[in-house]
């Protein structure tokens, strides 16, 4: 796995100081922020110099566009995408910039949600015009969704990507921190969807429901499960701590030794997967051990490994003799299972008043087979539990009448009792309707 770490961490340093240290400590390439103080794209600077000094460093790059007052001294971020064509001339200079350099991609996202008419217009509009800078440098885009920003999710990133006709160039900048942010599926679950597009990894640590970038152990994710599923990406993996420029190099250095130790953890998880796919059985005593050994995420991961055949025939007694995290991972994984042998699993979950088991239950594997009616009661769980029925895989194509019909009763027996209903409860029956 190739390290880097972002130049947005060293504002302190000159670049070329910057680069020299972050080889000296053992770092494979830098993500390169495009700031006034480093490579600022409109002073015409050496490119060409600092594409001979990263290559007698032995550093690769990519080229991230995010600085903070680039473009206005009095607002971050500002412009964007949505209210001015000076984002995209920074993101054309940006194309020809990376082209010298020798970069594998260069970074970028939305902006801040616009008051438009039709933003998603503006938006592919803005792109298209990105795109066809980097099709003349022949240099991969990586659009990153950004907590706060109109795409924020790999979700948004994937409808945008759809919008623009799925152009080749098109990749997807992945903040693994951003993903334990927003994301609702586990950080290695995302990592792994998000693998066919990714050109650009930024790594850094993060809790739930709040965007601050931290350092490795002091947030919520789980690295080894993380890099396991990063194994095959070919492109660097940025070390992204904006906010710590003040004590730079000793956070670089201890966050090449974290990940070093994390990734020697997920060759393990991977040891461990390649032994399961050849002795199948041996699930049982790997899987109740997982969590203390590469952390919860890696359950998965262990599934994930089984022949289908063996994972038919395991995932049964590896969900009735779990924990609730066991059984999470297990309903997580029941798409792996082509026949019904997974539906007294569901049944079971959704007797419960866990809502993760529940909203797990509610996955791909129950749309595709729990019976009809198991299935209606299913989606009035969550209801009742308040999930938001978009996390109900398969609504659109399974909601009946009789559901409808369900749903409605529902929401007159709560409005005559003067309590209020859900709006994507309503959503749903005003669709039949």
């Amino acid at each position: 796995m190739r390290f880097g770490y972002g130049t947005n961490g060293f504002d302190n340093h000159r670049l070329d100081d910057a680069l020299a240290i972050l080889a000296d400590l053992g770092y494979d390439g830098v993500a390169i922020t495009l700031d006034h103080h480093h490579l600022d794209p409109y002073s015409f600077p050496d490119v060409s110099r600092i594409a001979r000094r990263l290559g007698d460093l032995g550093l690769s790059c990519v080229v991230e566009t995010g600085a903070r007052y680039l473009l206005d001294p009095w607002r971050k971020h500002q412009p964007t995408l949505f209210d001015s064509d000076r984002r995209i001339d920074l993101l054309r200079r940006a194309c020809a910039m990376a082209a010298d350099l020798g970069a594998t991609a260069v970074s970028f996202w939305s902006g801040s949600p616009p008051d438009l008419e039709d933003p998603w217009d503006r938006l592919t509009h803005a792109c298209a015009e990105v795109l066809e800078a980097a099709d003349r440098y022949r240099v991969p885009l990586g659009f990153e969704p950004e907590p706060g920003m109109f795409i924020d999710t790999i979700d948004g990133y994937l409808a945008l990507r759809d919008r623009l006709g799925a152009p080749d160039l098109f990749g997807l900048t992945l903040d693994i921190g951003h993903c334990r942010c927003l994301e609702p599926a586990p950080v290695a679950e995302c990592v792994r969807r998000a693998l066919p597009y990714l050109v650009n990894v930024q790594i850094d640590d993060m809790r739930r429901g709040v965007h601050e970038h931290l350092e490795f152990g002091e947030g919520e994710i789980e690295f080894a499960p993380v890099l396991a599923a990063l194994r095959d990406f070919p492109g660097l993996v940025a070390v992204e701590l904006p906010r710590h420029s003040h004590a730079a190099v000793d956070v670089a250095r201890r966050s090449l030794a974290f990940l070093r130790k994390a990734e020697s953890m997920a060759r393990s998880l991977h040891e461990a997967c390649d032994l399961l796919r050849t002795e199948p059985r041996k699930i049982a005593t790997l899987f109740p051990a997982a969590a203390r050994t590469w952390g919860e995420e890696s359950r998965q991961q262990l599934i994930a490994a089984l022949p289908r055949d063996a994972a038919a025939r395991e995932l049964p007694d590896l969900y009735r003799y779990g924990d609730a995290g066991e059984k999470l991972a297990v309903l997580r994984a029941l798409e792996a299972i082509d026949g019904d042998e997974g539906v007294p699993l569901v049944l079971d979950a959704l007797r419960t008043n866990d809502t993760r088991l529940i909203e797990s239950a509610m996955g791909g594997y129950a749309a595709a087979h729990l019976p009809a009616d198991a299935w209606r009661q299913g989606v009035l769980k969550c209801v009742f539990c308040g999930i938001p029925l978009a996390r109900v895989a398969g609504l659109g194509q399974r909601t009946d009448p009789e559901l409808v019909r369900m749903l409605a009763d529902y929401a007159r027996e709560r409005t005559a009792a003067g309590r209020e209903v859900a709006a994507d409860v309503m959503e749903v029956v005003h669709a039949h309707l």
